[in-house]
């Protein structure tokens, strides 16, 4: 698990490999990442937009950046949690994720709150330096 607390808000992030969805004689792999966002703030705060940054064992680059997480902008309340469950294709057997969220704050606030950055790789696999 990676894990990192911006402002007070705790991101963590748990990736798997999912050998089923991948072909890796087609350089076809993908993984499924949970991500936990704890509310650990004496006010509620609004998730409204997230970018990600996502380097293959190549080196090649691709941001994505987009309203809220899957479909939602979901308003965290103080000491709750929001819970969610994405994906990511890659061309390579590994890589790395980062990036960040835009928040709002119940007073109006805006501020960034980090991703932690987190390999994806297969099991068993060697690991190298993304």
């Amino acid at each position: 698990m990676y894990r990192q607390v911006t402002r007070s808000i705790k991101v963590t992030v748990e990736p798997h490999f999912l050998s089923e969805e991948s072909e890796p004689s087609e350089d076809q792999y993908f993984w499924a990442y949970t991500v936990d966002i704890e509310n650990m703030s004496p006010e509620a705060v609004q998730l409204c937009r997230r970018h990600w940054v996502i380097v293959d064992a190549n080196g090649h680059k691709r941001e994505i950046r987009g309203v809220g997480v899957v479909g939602e902008e979901p308003v965290i309340e103080p000491g709750e949690t929001y819970q969610y469950t994405s994906g990511c294709p890659l061309t390579t057997s590994s890589g790395i994720m980062s990036g960040n969220y835009a928040m709002i704050s119940e007073t109006g606030e805006q501020f960034t709150v980090n991703i932690p950055a987190f390999s994806l790789d297969m099991p068993d696999a060697r690991r190298t330096v993304n």
